[in-house]
């Protein structure tokens, strides 16, 4: 395939050898299979920030460290060179995150080269030794939606025990290997003690996924993961092998399962036009 001009620099300094293939384009990057290294891999180009989709990112940036007190105030200002630092921290976030959490048990891809926006790290595949699928794209069952829930919700609490929170988790964010859910797509990952949405935040990634696996296991509807982990996290006492219930005490909500399954069902027709549109894009591309 004809090789991205994104990809030429690592090209030419050997970090890539040979470019496969597209495998995906999203609102954040465009990815593709590469040879690095004598290894098959991904590399992730992140689009500029003017092509990006993703919207509210003040409420991601607050609590982020800057180099300096002229980057914060170039960044504050909006200044060409403010933006332009602000890619750089957008950028970063994501490969210190990854190689965070991975230090810290966590499931994620596996980090290994970053150069000039491109992000080169593991390929996650399945039991054919193919790309793994996404979580959205897999037909489950009762069983197996309780299963991949209880398991992504032991790497939030993960995530949160290395203090991330990843901020916009979904069924869109989340490959499925033979052992499992990896989750992906980390650059709005917030710090838990410095941003003071972290809490709002880890309550939606947790609502997220309880609104997703009820479509196949109704009774997680009515959990409340999400500040039953905080509540332990801000009294210092979650761990990642602790055993959770899913209830936090005085807390009582009536679910509209209807109107809930409504919205779940809108939204992921919602990310299958975006997903066909992107798909065509990268392949004109």
């Amino acid at each position: 395939m004809k090789v991205p001009k994104s990809l030429e620099p690592l090209l030419q300094d050997g970090l890539i050898d040979e470019v496969i293939r597209p495998l995906k384009s999203g609102k954040e990057a465009a990815v593709y299979v590469v040879l690095s290294e004598g290894v098959v891999r991904c590399a992730k180009v992140y689009k500029e920030a003017n092509k990006r989709g993703f919207h509210k990112q003040s409420l991601y940036r607050e609590g982020r460290k800057v180099r300096n007190s002229r980057q914060a105030r170039a960044m504050e200002k909006g200044t060409r060179y403010g933006r332009r630092e602000q890619e750089d921290v957008w950028q970063n976030t994501e490969v210190d995150a990854l190689y965070r959490l991975a230090a810290a048990g966590v499931r994620v891809p596996q980090p290994y080269h970053f150069l000039e926006g491109v992000l080169i790290m593991e390929l996650i595949m399945d039991e054919q030794g193919v790309a793994a699928p996404r979580l959205n794209d897999l037909e489950l069952n009762g069983e197996q939606a309780l299963e991949y829930h209880r398991l992504l919700i032991g790497e939030v609490v993960k995530m949160l025990c290395g203090g991330l929170v990843h901020g916009d988790l979904s069924e869109f964010n989340v490959l499925i290997d033979a052992q499992g859910p990896v989750i992906i797509d980390l650059p709005q990952a917030i710090d838990a003690a410095a941003n003071n949405h972290a809490a709002r935040m880890l309550e939606r990634d947790v609502d997220n996924l309880a609104a997703y696996f009820g479509q196949f296991a109704p009774e997680l509807l009515t959990t409340s993961y999400g500040k039953e982990i905080w509540h332990l996290y801000e009294s210092g006492n979650l761990s990642p092998d602790m055993k959770l219930t899913g209830h936090f005490k005085g807390q009582h909500k009536k679910v509209d399962l209807d109107s809930i399954l409504r919205e779940i069902n809108d939204a992921r027709e919602d990310e299958m036009r975006r997903h066909a549109r992107d798909t065509t894009l990268i392949v004109k591309d």
